[in-house]
Parts: structure tokens; C-alpha cells; sequence
């Protein structure tokens, strides 16, 4: 038994030099996907905001955009605290990549719905250079920066979603997310 033991080797392996620039780009990826979330909070706070300083029940058009801005806000802040305590680790029988994934491109779209229904109505209902002209332009600007905003979202979270950067090991234990 002592000659067998002697003969082998208890050396262990290292990893291969490529492996820490992958774990390295899943934790770049990750908090961009958290600013994205946070970026997010901040736009519809502000969207919301500044519709519900208007004159929003005169107008349909602004109280779709008040609905989205109010409800997907709520959502968002979930999303987003589900990520920062981590709390997606411990619910790891949700798909959490294609759920996010599907949730940003749900907002897009939907954003979109808003932007394209509020934009025209702000000349409408106010005077050009009036102070409810200049509230409503600002809405529609936060509205199409929530666009543009979903939309990088939406990108990353099907980058995450397909693993690009992670290898599977990482991508299956971390929920696609660390």
C-alpha cells in the first residue's frame, strides 16, 4: 500500500489561461445588466414624473403612458431587487435569462406603443413654448430614452440568455446572471 501511494501524484491542476477573461466578461456582463436595471428605474421615475405633472386625464394617449410608466416602474424595482440581494440564485427553478429577456422586450415594445401614441398628442393639447407644451415634450423624450434604454436592455439580456462569454458550467450555476 506505502509503494502504491508513493507512486502517485496529488498534484492538482490549474485552469487554462482563457477561463478568468470568460468568468470576467459573465461579471462585466452581469453589471451591466444591474446598471441597465437601475438606468431603468431612474428614466420611468422620470417618465412618470414628469406625465403625471401634465395634464394626463384630459389626454388618452398620456394616461397609457402614465399606466406603463407607473406599473412597469413597479416591476422593475422587483427585477431589479431580485438581482441586487441575489434573490434569483435561490428561486433557481425560474429561467431567470429568457424571463428577463422576455420582460425587456415586452418593455420595448410596449414603450414604443407609448412613444408613438404620446409624441403626436403633445402639440394638440398645449401651446407651442407653453409651460404643459415643454412637460409633455420632456414625457415624450423620457419615453423614447426608455425606448432606446429597453432596447440595450433587451440586447444584453439575450447575450446572457445565450451565453455568450460564459462557459456552461458558470452560465447553468449562476441562473445565466451572477
Amino acid at each position: 500500500m506505502a509503494q502504491f501511494l508513493s507512486k502517485e501524484s496529488t498534484r492538482t491542476s490549474s485552469p487554462a489561461q482563457g477561463s478568468g477573461t470568460q468568468v470576467l466578461a459573465l461579471g462585466f456582463v452581469c453589471s451591466i445588466l444591474r446598471a441597465l436595471l437601475l438606468l431603468q428605474v431612474v428614466l420611468r421615475l422620470l417618465v412618470w414624473a414628469l406625465i403625471a405633472d401634465t395634464f394626463y386625464h384630459l389626454c388618452p394617449a398620456h394616461g397609457w403612458v402614465m399606466l406603463l410608466a407607473v406599473f412597469l416602474w413597479l416591476v422593475t424595482i422587483i427585477f431589479f431587487r431580485l438581482y441586487l440581494f441575489r434573490l434569483h440564485m435561490k428561486l433557481y427553478m425560474v429561467p431567470w435569462p429568457p424571463v428577463l429577456m422576455i420582460f425587456n422586450t415586452g418593455n420595448t415594445v410596449l414603450y414604443i406603443t407609448a412613444f408613438i401614441t404620446g409624441f403626436p398628442e403633445v402639440e394638440q393639447t398645449s401651446l407651442k413654448g407653453a409651460w404643459p407644451y415643454k412637460q409633455q415634450e420632456a414625457a415624450s423624450f423620457s419615453a423614447y430614452s426608455m425606448v432606446i434604454a429597453c432596447g440595450v436592455s433587451t440586447f444584453f439580456s439575450f447575450q446572457a440568455w445565450r451565453g455568450v462569454g460564459s462557459n456552461a458550467a458558470t452560465s447553468q450555476m449562476a441562473g445565466g446572471y451572477a
